[in-house]
């Protein structure tokens, strides 16, 4: 029977006993601190991530530098790897993650000797093989720390050399044994690198370099990817030259200061 209104029983509530409230307050306090604790473990953790990030980062700038760049391509390469990332549909922290990665493609060869990395001519068989050996110094060098960004950026490290058709290095993989990571950084790195001056020669027309890369369709890159970054290369042109832009205006200013 459902009772109405004025019928119905006022239903009143005990106070807690002393003790009881004391325990609700102190569980309280316990899970507020606790909170607070792991908030602070996971500000401690983000710092500890971006300081391993920064210095690797400054070992590929060092490595770069070594190879007479000027560092941008380090920017574009972590922009235009994001972005294919994006166009492929990965959600945003993944791209993000693969943007702070990729830049740190060629650290190993920070360990290659000079005479080799900076040797204007063409490499012999005995110096090609010391070249060769970049990948694997550079998943050493960000090794398996736990931490994901260096994690993939040691994956990529070391398979960005393969290619698609199994004729690359240091393990000859093939297809989708590589790493997706891999196959896009060396896909973005291809592109950028024919589109940049070089100590050894002067930047190939984009066009070329467009129609090189759906060459290598297969072969060198894996051929999805190629399909798509060929659809939308006008949007890596343009947020290429947007970058090197932005650089040389950040050179302009520094030089009046």
């Amino acid at each position: 029977m459902q009772i109405h209104g004025d019928l119905a029983p006022a239903i009143t509530f005990e106070p807690a006993p002393p003790q009881t409230q004391e325990l609700i307050e102190q569980l309280s306090t316990v899970t507020k601190d606790f909170a607070e604790l792991l908030d602070e473990r996971e500000q401690a953790y983000r710092m500890l991530e971006l300081a391993h990030r920064q210095t690797l980062l400054r070992l590929t700038i060092a490595a770069e530098f070594r190879d007479d760049d000027t560092g941008v391509h380090l920017v574009r390469m972590g922009k235009l790897s994001g972005l294919l990332a994006r166009i492929i549909g990965w959600p945003q922290d993944k791209a993000k993650m693969l943007e702070d990665a990729a830049p740190m493609h060629d650290v190993g060869k920070i360990g290659i000797p000079d005479a080799v990395l900076k040797k204007a001519g063409s490499l012999t068989p005995d110096e090609w093989s010391i070249m060769r050996q970049h990948p694997e110094l550079g998943a050493k060098i960000l090794g398996s720390s736990g931490v994901p960004v260096l994690d993939m950026a040691a994956e990529i490290a070391y398979c960005h050399h393969e290619k698609y058709d199994g004729t690359g290095y240091p393990r000859g993989l093939v297809g989708e044994a590589i790493p997706l990571t891999a196959r896009i950084v060396s896909l973005m790195d291809y592109f950028d690198a024919l589109t940049m001056d070089r100590v050894y020669r002067k930047a190939f027309p984009d066009a070329e370099v467009l129609t090189m890369i759906a060459e290598q369709s297969g072969r060198h890159f894996d051929p999805d990817l190629t399909k798509i970054f060929l659809e939308r290369a006008d949007d890596f042109i343009r947020m290429r030259d947007e970058i090197n832009a932005n650089a040389q205006s950040t050179d302009a200013i520094q030089d009046r200061t």
